[in-house]
Protein backbone atom coordinates (compact mmCIF):
# COMPACT_ATOMS: atom_id res chain seq x y z
CA UNK A 1 0.00 0.00 0.00
CA UNK A 2 0.92 3.49 -0.56
CA UNK A 3 -0.06 6.41 1.24
CA UNK A 4 0.51 10.28 -0.28
CA UNK A 5 -0.26 13.20 1.51
CA UNK A 6 -0.69 16.77 -0.58
CA UNK A 7 0.64 19.77 1.13
CA UNK A 8 1.60 23.64 -0.27
CA UNK A 9 -2.32 24.52 -1.53
CA UNK A 10 -3.54 28.27 0.18
CA UNK A 11 -4.55 31.64 -1.07
CA UNK A 12 -2.84 33.46 -3.51
CA UNK A 13 -3.52 36.34 -5.69
CA UNK A 14 -3.71 35.54 -10.06
CA UNK A 15 -0.21 36.10 -10.54
CA UNK A 16 1.01 34.58 -8.25
CA UNK A 17 2.51 30.68 -7.51
CA UNK A 18 2.82 28.07 -5.22
CA UNK A 19 4.46 24.85 -4.74
CA UNK A 20 2.82 21.53 -4.28
CA UNK A 21 4.39 18.87 -2.30
CA UNK A 22 3.20 15.07 -2.81
CA UNK A 23 4.63 13.04 0.16
CA UNK A 24 4.31 8.79 -0.17
CA UNK A 25 5.17 6.75 2.51
CA UNK A 26 4.45 3.15 2.32
CA UNK A 27 5.15 0.23 0.31
CA UNK A 28 8.78 1.56 -1.49
CA UNK A 29 8.30 4.42 -4.19
CA UNK A 30 10.26 1.98 -6.77
CA UNK A 31 9.20 2.66 -10.47
CA UNK A 32 6.12 4.62 -10.08
CA UNK A 33 4.65 7.23 -12.19
CA UNK A 34 3.09 10.11 -10.69
CA UNK A 35 0.04 12.79 -11.79
CA UNK A 36 -1.59 15.78 -10.65
CA UNK A 37 -5.36 15.60 -11.19
CA UNK A 38 -7.55 18.86 -9.45
CA UNK A 39 -10.91 18.88 -9.39
CA UNK A 40 -13.22 22.59 -9.36
CA UNK A 41 -16.21 22.95 -7.85
CA UNK A 42 -19.32 21.37 -9.70
CA UNK A 43 -16.88 20.58 -12.14
CA UNK A 44 -14.95 17.11 -13.42
CA UNK A 45 -11.58 15.95 -12.17
CA UNK A 46 -9.17 16.86 -14.94
CA UNK A 47 -5.35 15.71 -15.54
CA UNK A 48 -2.84 18.71 -14.85
CA UNK A 49 0.46 16.55 -15.00
CA UNK A 50 2.53 13.46 -14.99
CA UNK A 51 5.83 12.61 -14.60
CA UNK A 52 7.69 9.22 -15.04
CA UNK A 53 9.95 7.58 -12.76
CA UNK A 54 13.07 8.64 -13.53
CA UNK A 55 12.10 12.22 -14.18
CA UNK A 56 13.17 12.06 -17.76
CA UNK A 57 9.42 12.05 -18.94
CA UNK A 58 6.84 15.12 -18.74
CA UNK A 59 3.19 15.00 -19.63
CA UNK A 60 0.77 18.38 -19.18
CA UNK A 61 -2.79 19.79 -19.71
CA UNK A 62 -2.77 22.42 -22.35
CA UNK A 63 -4.02 24.78 -20.11
CA UNK A 64 -1.03 24.71 -17.67
CA UNK A 65 1.56 24.16 -20.27
CA UNK A 66 4.52 26.82 -19.73
CA UNK A 67 2.95 27.83 -16.26
CA UNK A 68 3.22 24.77 -14.20
CA UNK A 69 6.57 22.22 -13.68
CA UNK A 70 6.09 18.69 -12.15
CA UNK A 71 9.60 17.19 -10.63
CA UNK A 72 10.08 14.56 -8.30
CA UNK A 73 12.71 13.60 -5.74
CA UNK A 74 12.73 10.10 -5.45
CA UNK A 75 15.51 10.37 -2.38
CA UNK A 76 12.42 11.86 -0.75
CA UNK A 77 9.48 9.90 -2.55
CA UNK A 78 8.20 13.37 -2.91
CA UNK A 79 6.64 14.86 -5.97
CA UNK A 80 6.20 18.57 -6.68
CA UNK A 81 3.86 21.03 -9.03
CA UNK A 82 5.52 24.13 -9.14
CA UNK A 83 2.81 27.10 -10.58
CA UNK A 84 3.03 30.10 -10.89
CA UNK A 85 1.32 33.11 -12.97
CA UNK A 86 -1.38 31.59 -11.19
CA UNK A 87 -5.18 32.18 -12.93
CA UNK A 88 -8.59 32.57 -11.02
CA UNK A 89 -9.18 29.15 -12.95
CA UNK A 90 -6.80 27.36 -11.54
CA UNK A 91 -8.75 27.17 -8.23
CA UNK A 92 -9.41 23.45 -7.43
CA UNK A 93 -8.89 20.71 -5.06
CA UNK A 94 -5.52 19.26 -5.83
CA UNK A 95 -4.44 15.94 -5.95
CA UNK A 96 -1.40 13.62 -6.06
CA UNK A 97 -1.51 10.41 -7.88
CA UNK A 98 0.41 6.85 -8.26
CA UNK A 99 0.70 4.21 -10.58
CA UNK A 100 3.31 1.34 -11.47
CA UNK A 101 4.53 1.89 -14.93
CA UNK A 102 4.34 4.96 -16.99
CA UNK A 103 2.61 8.01 -17.18
CA UNK A 104 -0.89 8.49 -17.73
CA UNK A 105 -3.11 11.23 -17.75
CA UNK A 106 -6.27 9.36 -17.25
CA UNK A 107 -7.44 8.86 -13.45
CA UNK A 108 -9.16 5.70 -13.38
CA UNK A 109 -5.07 4.39 -14.11
CA UNK A 110 -3.98 5.45 -10.56
CA UNK A 111 -3.91 3.01 -8.02
CA UNK A 112 -3.35 5.57 -5.70
CA UNK A 113 -4.62 9.13 -4.27
CA UNK A 114 -3.88 11.29 -2.02
CA UNK A 115 -6.73 13.20 0.24
CA UNK A 116 -6.10 16.72 -1.96
CA UNK A 117 -4.53 20.28 -1.29
CA UNK A 118 -6.95 23.45 -1.59
CA UNK A 119 -5.80 25.84 -4.60
CA UNK A 120 -7.40 29.07 -4.31
CA UNK A 121 -6.24 32.18 -6.44
CA UNK A 122 -8.21 35.32 -6.05
CA UNK A 123 -8.86 37.83 -9.16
Amino acid sequence: QVQLVESGGGLVQAGGSLRLSCAASGRTFVNWAAAWFRQAPGKEREFVAAISWSGGSTYYADSVKGRFTISRDNAKNTVYLQMVTLKPEDTALYYCAARRGSPRNLGYEYDYWGQGTQVTVSS
